[in-house]
This record gives C-alpha cells, sequence and structure tokens, in this order.
C-alpha cells in the first residue's frame, strides 16, 4: 500500500512521463516511427526504407523515444529489433483524455 506521500510524487513522475509521451509524438517523424512499430517490432533499417528519413535522423529519434519508455530495444543477433512499449501510449493517451474531460468540465468558468 502507497504511503500519502509516496503518491503524489509517483502521480507527478507519471503526468510528467506522459505529457513527454505526448510532446514527442508530435514530431512527424517520431509520429511515423510509431506508426510503423504498432505493426511489430523492427530495425532501424526498416525505418529509413518505409519513411525515406536518413539514418542518423532515425537512430536519433528512436534514441528519443527509447529514453523517454515508448519503445524498447531488443537486440537480435546482429540487428537490434524496436517494439513499441503500448502502456507508455496508453498512459499518454488517458492523459489526454483526462485533459479533454477536465476541459469539457470546466468549459464555462472564466477566469479574469
Amino acid at each position: 500500500m502507497l504511503t500519502s506521500t509516496a503518491t503524489p510524487s509517483h502521480q507527478d513522475s507519471l503526468i510528467s512521463a506522459d505529457s513527454d509521451v505526448v510532446r514527442l509524438l508530435a514530431d512527424p517523424l517520431r509520429a511515423q516511427l510509431v506508426e510503423i512499430l504498432a505493426d511489430g517490432p523492427a530495425c532501424p533499417a526498416y525505418l529509413v526504407a518505409e519513411t525515406g528519413a536518413k539514418q542518423p535522423n532515425v537512430s536519433g529519434h528512436l534514441k528519443q523515444l527509447r529514453e523517454a519508455g515508448v519503445v524498447q530495444a531488443e537486440p537480435r543477433g546482429r540487428y537490434t529489433f524496436y517494439r513499441l512499449v503500448p502502456e507508455a501510449l496508453q498512459g499518454a493517451a488517458l492523459h489526454l483524455a483526462d485533459l479533454g474531460a477536465q476541459a469539457r468540465a470546466n468549459a464555462d468558468n472564466f477566469r479574469s
């Protein structure tokens, strides 16, 4: 059981992580990489071929997605495959849904 002092900091980190995922997906190439990976794990060479982006660019975006916990790297022989972490995307989706519900509930609360 979590104590009341542990809950807020844990919750704050989850909110921050979800916001980071939303921010990361605002980039068109990262969003495209996530869409491609939704169909299953892929290696960077495949992602380069599918997107038409340069390999260093794809690798840089994969690094950012990995650091945010959106993808995981999985070495397989000579290649590294990247797979989505569904929970990271679901958390970001819930965060956006919560913001939408909050906006709907407060739509008539004008502040001066």
